[in-house]
């Protein structure tokens, strides 16, 4: 049965589920915000539960319900939405969607799939074939290591490594194993002999993508990852003058009247997802070291996102306070990298970016998705929860998911309901370590929920 067929007979199954658990369109059929975040984290687990790729189950890069659908794409799984997607899987266990027997099994077999996939130095490429375990290009010369995607990978894999460490047998076993890709990782390896990580290395092309990661976007993971090797760490100097460029990363500046401390890659701000993928398992709460404090910047940043939507200055249909933000996603013309400026603001906006804001603006994201369910319907949610993208300008309203737009979404609600992910990801002593060894540290309480 091919992966389209699978997909209808999934939804036939679910039929009746979906039926009566499905939104209305109508504002008065709401209901309250803790049974809606629910339905929310619950059907966007979904995606990398019953949408995982069959023989890895590793998260597929994309899943269209529309129909339009690449079939030789079908197989392809992502390494860094994987990672979010382990991280949703956990949240999962925890909420009872599915039981802590059948998770034990997904990650068993998504550990063993990632022991005989290909790898690279250690490091994971961005794309592979979920059947085979060979690399699948993400670009002409894209054909090896990617240490970002890496990173978010194993951000979750360390999640579930202190979920299960002090398990059962079986479960300490998935522990180790665990802990033994984390360590294969050559971190140091991919400076290039500089004080810098560069991004890509592939066996046939070498270097030849140039991509030393500097100034702020979504990789602070990659570097708080890299110093928190037991066996290839980079040194502090790599840190403060690769990612933060000797200090040059401080740019203090105002967008939309919100201030921000950081220099951001290409503008004055960037798409949501800068505010996402680095912080699912890192903390940002009270979090500073001594180019910012976190959570101040992550809510300054967001809060300046949903400000040019409300100014809106193109003048797009339905944006406003209950319909916000811009991030990476599908787009009218393909994808794009949406952001809060009049070049990249197309008329897009992708619910992941306000709904995995939720942890830095709870009551700015929680009325974007009342607004989603309640007014916008079933234009915009589906078996995966909403979907990636539309716009109310173009009537788009496109049946796609990606999944590293659905895993933060999931990761960030529970990370807002109970704090879970940050609890987990923060409680691995390689972790602490690696804070401790680029200077950051924690002030205030942090609670374990909301």
């Amino acid at each position: 049965m091919n992966f389209r067929k699978a997909l209808s007979a999934l939804f036939c199954a679910l039929g009746a589920a979906f039926t009566t658990a499905g939104c209305t369109g109508s504002p008065e059929h709401l209901p309250d915000d803790e049974a809606l975040l629910d339905s929310v984290e619950r059907r966007t687990f979904r995606y990398f539960w019953d949408g995982a790729e069959p023989i890895s189950g590793m998260a597929r890069e994309r899943i269209h319900i529309d129909g339009i659908y690449p079939e030789n794409d079908a197989h392809i799984v992502t390494s860094g939405g994987s990672g979010f997607g382990a991280m949703a899987l956990l949240a999962g266990i925890e909420r009872g969607y599915i039981t802590r027997e059948e998770g034990l099994e997904r990650f068993e077999r998504i550990v063993g799939w990632l022991e005989r996939a290909d790898r690279f130095h250690g490091a994971f490429p961005h794309w592979w074939d979920g059947e085979t375990g060979r690399v699948h290009p993400f670009s002409p010369k894209d054909n090896g290591g990617d240490l970002v995607e890496t990173a978010f990978l194993m951000q979750g894999l360390l999640a579930a490594h202190q979920y299960y460490a002090e398990g059962s047998e079986a479960e300490r076993a998935l522990a180790a194993r665990i802990d033994r890709l984390w360590r294969e990782v050559e971190w140091s390896w991919y400076c290039n002999g500089e004080e810098v990580l560069y991004w890509h290395w592939s066996p046939d092309f070498g270097w030849e993508m140039d991509f030393p990661v500097r100034g702020y976007n979504e990789c602070l993971i990659m570097y708080l990852l890299a110093a928190s090797s037991p066996t290839y760490p980079i040194g502090p100097e790599v840190y403060h003058e690769g990612w933060a460029e000797g200090g040059a990363i401080v740019d203090p500046h105002e967008v939309e009247g919100y201030p921000l401390r950081l220099r951001y890659q290409g503008g004055e701000a960037g798409p949501l997802f800068w505010g996402h993928y680095s912080f699912l398992g890192l903390d940002p709460r009270g979090l500073h070291d001594r180019y910012a404090d976190y959570f101040e910047e992550m809510r300054n940043y967001t809060l300046a996102n949903r400000a040019y939507c409300i100014r809106n200055p193109k003048g797009y249909a339905g944006y406003g306070p209950d319909c916000w933000g811009h991030t990476a996603s599908y787009s009218v013309g393909g994808y794009a990298g949406h952001a809060p400026d009049e070049a990249n603001d197309l008329g897009v906006i992708a619910p992941t970016a306000a709904l995995s804001s939720i942890v830095y603006t709870p009551e700015e994201s929680m009325q974007v998705m009342r607004h989603l369910y309640g007014r916008l319907g079933n234009r915009v949610w589906g078996p995966y929860g909403f979907y990636d993208a539309f716009s109310e300008t173009d009537s788009w309203y496109p049946q796609r998911y990606l999944a590293i737009d659905q895993g933060p979404t999931a990761v960030m609600i529970e990370n807002y309901r109970s704090g879970l992910l940050w609890t987990l990801f923060m409680s691995h002593p390689d972790v602490r370590r690696g804070l401790e060894r680029l200077g950051f540290e924690r002030t205030g309480t942090q609670p374990t929920g909301r």
